[in-house]
């Protein structure tokens, strides 16, 4: 399997949050690149992104209710504990305010979901608004 690192300025962003917030994004950043290895990592508009051949997949970013971990294409996994914000887009999150809310198990599954099961964001705009089905 190959070795990821996680980019320098997810690193900064990481550590720029509170105590339970840095614990909870560094699990995070640990976890999504042990499961994407492949993935490239990023901030895309000022939060911490992976891509998959340019697409974004998951990400994470603080809101005043917790880490709202959020993957593009996650309506369409299937599961029960992401919340569908019944959007035009794919999109489910979950909402975490420590470290002790992670379920491993759930987001190992969520991520390999999420390389199976992909929505081509990348190409949004160009098309209208309109969203195509990649996997």
């Amino acid at each position: 399997m190959m070795k990821t690192t996680i980019a320098k300025e997810i690193l900064e962003y990481n550590n720029s949050r509170e105590l339970e917030d840095k614990a909870v994004c560094e699990l995070l950043a640990k976890e999504i690149s042990a499961c994407l290895p492949e993935a490239e990592n990023k901030i895309w508009h000022r939060h911490p992104v992976w891509f998959l051949d340019g697409n974004p997949i998951t990400g994470y970013h603080k809101l005043k209710s917790g880490v709202r971990l959020m993957f593009w294409s996650g309506a369409d996994f299937g599961e029960e504990g992401l919340n569908q914000r019944g959007r035009k887009f794919k999109d489910a999150a979950i909402f975490y305010r420590s470290v002790e809310e992670i379920n491993i198990e759930d987001l190992q599954r969520w991520l390999s979901k999420s390389r199976d099961i992909q929505w081509d964001y990348k190409n949004i705009v160009k098309r209208k608004g309109k969203l195509e089905r990649l996997k």
